[in-house]
């Protein structure tokens, strides 16, 4: 059967105009969030890698994205330094910060990253999100991470024909990532993600958790490498 025959079930269930105004919603649902820290957002002078400044503020204490079902964690579980992205296949930023993200895990192995699927740039992400955590759920963490990867190695657009089509090139079994894709239980924790980032005021794609505090943006490698390292000394992005 065409990858395209397979996909139908997993897209029938959402109309474009249901699942994207119901995710315009729940981002309208951070507006206040984000109102409320407007006048915050230069809460430590973080430059990124060409100057430009990046937005940044204190995360609510009783909210913690470590919490989220459904992280694609990468990194020791050991690791003295954990880094929150939320992020969308389809954002050219966040492909960039991938593989940054990726070589700097590989050469810090006291760095942990827990990815969370923030899809809102449309039906295409968030059926991309469902087949990864379909993955994720069926092969584990480190296949899935690796079929993350892939994911943002695809040249063109993601969505769920295209996330099919890699899974298959991987030797995974598509019709049980359809199938689990398709579940109440994964449409589910995909919402929940994207109602975090919301809640969370991520409004930049992509986005960062690092020690209780948000970044708004993608720094670059040089910018995030100094970030961790002043989180590791003392508990900031930017150390006092």
């Amino acid at each position: 059967m065409a990858v395209e025959e397979m996909l139908s079930p997993l897209a029938r269930p959402f109309s474009r105009r249901v699942l994207l105004g119901s995710l315009a919603a729940m981002t309208a649902g951070g507006a206040a969030f984000r109102s409320a820290r407007a006048q915050e957002s230069g809460l430590f002078p973080i430059v990124a890698d060409d100057g430009a400044p990046i937005a940044n503020y204190r995360l609510p204490s009783d909210v913690s994205p470590a919490d989220l079902p459904g992280l694609l964690w990468h990194g020791p579980e050991t690791a003295d330094v954990v880094v929150f992205e939320f992020f969308d296949y389809n954002c050219p930023y966040c492909r960039k910060a991938a593989g940054d993200l990726d070589a700097l895990v590989t050469k810090d192995k006291n760095v942990r990253l827990g990815l969370a699927d923030n899809a809102v740039l449309g039906l295409g992400s968030f059926l991309t999100a469902r087949v990864k955590q379909a993955v994720l759920r069926l092969y584990g963490p480190e296949r899935a991470y690796q079929f993350h990867k892939q994911l943002f190695a695809h040249r063109g657009a993601n969505d769920g024909v295209s996330a099919l089509a890699v899974a298959r090139s991987m030797g995974l079994d598509t019709s049980k990532i359809e199938e689990s894709a398709n579940s109440e239980m994964i449409g589910g924790i995909v919402k929940r993600h994207v109602q975090l980032a919301a809640d969370l005021g991520f409004a930049a794609s992509p986005s960062f958790a690092l020690s209780s505090v948000g970044i708004l943006g993608y720094p670059g490698p040089k910018s995030m490498a100094r970030l961790i390292a002043a989180s590791r000394k003392c508990d900031a992005p930017v150390c006092g």
